[in-house]
């Protein structure tokens, strides 16, 4: 199997993992009311609701 034979310089390793950044999500708020204030888009809430439209196959949860 090759290897390198120098070692990398720490300059270049750095620059290499300079372009790995996080992003925050996007949020945007609940027109539901009684729910969370903010969601994720393109998710249904736990309650089964997507886009304002109840989803089908959710059930009420029995307290």
């Amino acid at each position: 199997m090759p290897n390198p034979k120098r070692k990398h310089s720490h300059a270049r390793s750095a620059k290499r993992r300079a372009t790995w950044t996080t992003e925050m999500p996007e949020v945007t708020p609940n027109r539901q009311q009684g729910g969370e204030p903010f969601v994720l888009p393109h998710k249904a809430t736990p309650d089964g609701y997507y886009k304002g439209r109840r989803l089908p196959g959710f059930k009420d949860k029995t307290q």
